[in-house]
């Protein structure tokens, strides 16, 4: 270990490390009816009786579409240098084709405005979950047309934005579109065919080749192009030889459908082998994967938990909860003989397992996979049961040791060799967390949902403080007073 990294002295990141904290639009802008934008896949499925908790949606989320001058604010005085959100594709193109809407760009405009105003590098995200719902009607994802409308949408977005924004991510966590939305449907659209959610997987990383190629065409050269991927660090239970292929077979739907077309041009043979009974590929075409395979300037890993799996005991069925919600349906196709178990250790209020050196192990399996390709962590956070003092305060100690202990991760992957250049905060602030509806806390700033008012929380100072020194405080310091921002 490093000596930066010995529990007693602090730990140094380098200076030109973005601290940054992420959002996504449906999570947090609400405004869903306003200047010209449409539904997306979003608004249905929430507003689809008992797909999401207590029946609650992203109408007004946190209101950020009116509050963003405050919140860029609120970034400036807790010390951030990065702010990574993402476009409302309904907003921008509310039918998912043809022209745009300018005041759906122009929120954006002065979003990116306001960011560059204090300093804060901004790092756009296009696709987060929200396809409009129009495109969803016409077959969504599963539908080789909706690459092409993503080109197009990305296109649009890219003349928009590609003079002032210099970080873009063409998706965020295409495993959940593909494989929530049209597997299990815990996620929208809620659609639940192990056939249609591999095609949605292949559509999906046709549209981040397409949209690489649209963005570059439209941007200035200086400009990364990245894409945000989920990627799973899969453990097995034993070394028992049938545990090892439980692994391999969810390694592959989890990580190999994605970065293998995306950085090696092609997919894993034992992933074609091992879903051969659920679909035969046929949707790709000549070209697909070259179109994929574009040349990427950076890419992003969220991480929040890694998996623990076995093979199926025929004779004593094994536990099948993987931690994507409720369902009888699966997000892991041709994979029915693969168990989940819950890994060992503390959790967050989500059930997630605490364990940071998943994410060291993360990053350095993709300094190995891409070599030469500058790496940030996209996302990374806990969601705890948070509540104001009497006196108003949010202190959230669990946070700050997760915090902590991810970000020490980050570290040791600098000292091991990884070339990791920020660190994005999953969330900035408490937010409609899709299916769970507002009933889990992932902000570094409280909101209380009746008045909207913002707290930053004590682990946002915390956060603050290593931002502005570029070392971890310790995870107990003095925190000046935590006060509200309306």
């Amino acid at each position: 270990m490093p000596e930066s990294e010995t529990p007693a002295t602090p730990a140094t990141f380098p200076p030109a490390f973005l601290w940054g904290a992420a959002t996504s639009a449906y999570q947090i802008e609400g405004a869903v009816r306003e200047d010209g934008r449409t539904p997306s896949i979003w608004d249905t499925f929430s507003h689809t009786p008992g797909k999401t908790a207590g029946g609650e949606t992203g109408d007004i989320a946190v209101d950020h579409y009116h509050r963003y001058r405050d919140d860029v604010a609120l970034m400036a005085e807790l010390g951030l240098t990065a702010y990574r959100f993402s476009i409302s594709w309904s907003r921008v193109q509310p039918t998912g084709r043809g022209p745009a809407v300018q005041k759906g760009l122009d929120f954006y405009r002065r979003l990116v405005d306001e960011l560059l105003s204090v300093g804060i590098k901004p790092a756009v995200t296009l696709y987060h979950w929200d396809l409009p719902q129009e495109l969803e009607d016409a077959g969504g994802w599963p539908e080789r047309d909706t690459a092409y409308r993503f080109a197009e949408y990305a296109q649009i977005v890219g003349e928009a934005l590609g003079d002032r924004v210099e970080q873009w991510i063409t998706l965020n966590e295409p495993w959940c579109s593909a494989f929530l939305g049209y597997g299990s449907g815990v996620h929208a659209p809620g659609r639940t065919d192990a056939a249609a959610s591999l095609k949605a997987a292949h559509h999906l990383n046709l549209a981040h080749g397409l949209g690489a190629s649209a963005l570059r065409a439209a941007m200035p050269a200086r400009n990364s192009i990245a894409v945000s991927l989920n990627s799973s660090v899969v453990r097995p239970l034993s070394q028992d030889p049938a545990d090892l292929a439980a692994v391999q077979k969810i390694d592959d739907l989890a990580n190999g459908v994605f970065h293998g077309p995306m950085l090696h041009g092609a997919y894993p043979e034992t992933l074609l082998a091992a879903t051969a009974s659920v679909t035969d590929w046929s949707y790709v075409l000549d070209g697909d994967l070259v179109a994929i395979n574009q040349p990427l300037d950076a890419l992003g890993l969220n991480y929040y938990t890694p998996a623990l799996v076995s093979a199926v005991d025929t004779q004593v069925e094994g536990p099948r909860a993987d931690g994507h919600g409720a369902s009888s349906y699966s997000p892991w196709p041709g994979a029915d003989d693969v168990a989940f178990h819950q890994t060992p250790g503390e959790r967050t209020e989500m059930g997630w397992t605490i364990d940071p050196t998943g994410l060291h192990d993360l990053i350095m399996r993709y300094t190995r996979e891409a070599p030469g390709l500058p790496l940030y962590v996209t996302e990374n956070g806990a969601a705890y049961d948070d509540k104001p003092d009497p006196d108003g305060r949010v202190h959230d100690p669990e946070r700050i040791a997760y915090l902590h202990g991810h970000l020490r991760a980050v570290r040791r992957a600098i000292a091991d060799g990884a070339d990791v250049r920020g660190y994005y905060l999953w969330s900035l602030m408490d937010n409609f967390e899709w299916a769970y509806g507002y009933g889990k806390r992932f902000g570094a700033v409280y909101v209380d949902y009746a008045t909207l008012e913002r707290t930053p929380k004590s682990s946002a100072l915390w956060y603050g403080r290593a931002a502005r020194t570029g070392t971890l405080p310790p995870l107990t310091m003095d925190l000046p007073p935590v006060t509200a921002a309306d």
